[in-house]
């Protein structure tokens, strides 16, 4: 199964049912937009994706009075499983809160997965040891505007990185700029840069590559590993499972429900083979010794 957790999909004309709470409103998309939506998940079908996430994005605080989900109403695609993700830009505004709150639980609910997009240090700080905590409404994913800046705009401290992925979250790499044809010098520079510096501090755990852009700068996973090969040199291992097997930390075996996994079972097969060979070796050794001492 081949994953893409991040496909941003914004509604221009939304249409409301006749449901008087805008927070628990279900939202249906215009014919013009459901054309669009079929579109593009054509073109994901076709690059052989099987899960992908629509992503809605807000910034500052979540505010469930105000807040409209534009995903609740989309419609299940055969082929393809969909989930709805809300990112939220961490700003200097969320500093004291985000609105990941529990008091917020009916509304955040309604959405599979749960970004956080930091922009400050206290944010980062926030959004790695308090948000990643398992609870109803803990953030699974962490992402980073890679191209506004030469340099993300705090140092991610192997600490509060190593502690938000004990905690189950993981760390996310947007591609589109690398593909996009107007992205500009400038925006790929920054991108290279400060992408090196999430694998760096990441070490290539707890990492996942998503698309983040328009249909056109979607590529095939095929595409999507030579990228992150390009990134983890030569940890071929780290590589596949930047795009292969890190999903499945935020994703169970029955999608949409979101659980956050401590250990993927990929890596328990992998402790229990080694742990086998390891038992094999020494037995292999104590016979064959055995066998000389009777010579």
């Amino acid at each position: 199964m081949f994953y893409d957790l991040n496909v941003p999909f914004q509604p221009t004309a939304p249409l409301q049912t006749d449901q008087p709470s805008i927070s628990d409103g279900l939202v249906r998309l215009s014919a013009k937009d459901q054309a669009k939506l079929d579109a593009q998940l054509d073109i994901l079908i076709h690059l052989g994706y099987t899960v992908i996430a629509l992503n809605q994005t807000v910034t500052g605080v979540f505010n469930p009075k105000t807040h409209r989900n534009t995903l609740q109403g989309i419609r299940t695609r055969e082929g393809i499983v969909i989930l709805r993700r809300l990112t939220i830009i961490l700003t200097e505004e969320s500093e004291k809160g985000s609105g990941l709150v529990t008091s917020n639980f009916d509304a955040l609910k309604a959405y599979d997965l749960i970004a956080l997009c930091p922009t400050t240090p206290t944010t980062f700080q926030h959004a790695c040891l308090t948000y990643s905590v398992a609870s109803p409404i803990t953030a699974h994913i962490i992402t980073f505007d890679l191209q506004a800046n030469q340099r993300l705009p705090f140092f991610m401290k192997l600490s509060l990185v190593r502690t938000a992925i004990k905690n189950g979250a993981v760390f996310e790499i947007r591609y589109c700029t690398i593909v996009k044809k107007n992205a500009g010098e400038r925006a790929r520079r920054n991108w290279w840069i400060n992408a090196k510096d999430v694998v760096r501090a990441t070490g290539g755990k707890g990492l996942i590559f998503a698309g983040g852009g328009l249909e056109s700068e979607v590529r095939a996973p095929t595409d999507v590993i030579n990228l992150a090969f390009t990134h983890l040199e030569k940890e071929t291992r780290q590589t596949y499972r930047a795009v292969l097997s890190q999903p499945r930390l935020i994703l169970t075996t029955s999608p949409p429900i979101i659980t956050l996994a401590k250990k993927r079972p990929l890596e328990e097969e992998e402790e229990s083979k080694e742990s086998v060979r390891g038992a094999e070796s020494k037995g292999g050794k104590r016979s064959s010794n055995k066998k000389r001492s009777q010579l």
